[in-house]
């Protein structure tokens, strides 16, 4: 298995120390620092062989220290950073001096802690995202739904080129599975549908630890059917998104509940959403 999504993060020194604003006491547990060492021994025991990692923050040293971990170990196999979008000579500046290292793989902006809401419509940003493209870089989007979900079928749609990733299903609406027909959760599964009707899109199960809803197989069920069909196991990818996971569950009951799901695919289907979508969407 290939997790497609992973933090690592250093709040203790180095050169990404004091960055991640979002992130404080309030949060708990996650309030320290997680590095390659901790991450490493979670994915052994519960038998991940590779990792992606996945930016943490909207920040070139975030990007760096990432980057500076997959030199270090080969089971980091690809990484996913930040570049300025809404900047694009800064942007491309940056893309010529972070593809010289193979492992760079795609782009990510945290777009819900973004006060813009047209961010993905902004023409410096869609320039950005075409040299992105030209690149073969993949572009997540992180925490799509309700502000961005429409914005990334849009974005997806207007640069067919462009490889686009849709981190945690969108996250969807779900407080319980009561609200499973509420005019959020429609419009969700209008805009999920939409964006999975483009050949260039994929999506990722992960972060799926919603408020309200127990962490089981058989809850997250309505979600996984409806990812299942929009998308097809072809273009679906697992991703434990840890440390973040660890406030809603251990990590390996998190890959646990996924794995029964995946599970009940035949063999090229699950070996698509274990490994194949992720190695192909960012080329590793």
């Amino acid at each position: 298995m290939l997790d497609a999504h992973l933090h690592l993060w250093d709040l203790d020194g180095g050169s990404a120390a004091g960055a991640y604003a979002w992130l404080g006491p309030q949060h708990g547990g996650l309030f320290r620092s997680y590095g390659e060492a901790e991450a490493r021994e979670t994915l052994l025991a519960a038998g991940v062989g590779g990792a992606v990692l996945v930016q943490a923050d909207d920040t070139t040293a975030d990007t760096d220290a990432m980057l500076a971990a997959a030199n270090r170990n080969r089971w980091i196999l690809g990484v996913v950073g930040w570049i300025p979008l809404d900047k694009p000579a800064e942007a491309a500046e940056e893309l010529q001096r972070l593809v010289r290292n193979p492992k760079f793989r795609g782009v990510r902006h945290l777009v819900h802690d973004d006060p813009r809401d047209d961010f993905l419509e902004l023409p410096e940003v869609r320039e950005s995202l075409g040299l992105l493209a030209g690149h073969g870089l993949a572009f997540d989007v992180p925490d799509a739904f309700p502000r961005h979900l429409g914005r990334t079928v849009q974005l997806a749609r207007e640069l067919p080129e462009l490889t686009v990733v849709l981190d945690h299903l969108g996250k969807p609406p779900l407080a319980d599975l009561a609200l499973a027909d509420s005019d959020s959760m429609a419009a969700w599964r209008r805009d999920f549908r939409a964006l999975a009707g483009l050949p260039n899109t994929v999506a990722k199960l992960s972060g799926l630890h919603l408020p309200g809803v127990p962490y089981t197989a058989e809850a997250l069920r309505p979600l996984w059917d409806e990812a299942l069909e929009a998308f097809g196991p072809e273009r679906l990818m697992i991703g434990g998104d840890w440390p973040v996971s660890t406030l809603g569950a251990p990590y390996g009951r998190t890959l646990a509940v996924l794995l029964e799901l995946a599970g009940e695919l035949d063999p090229a289907g699950r070996q698509a959403v274990l490994e194949g979508t992720a190695r192909r969407s960012y080329g590793l």
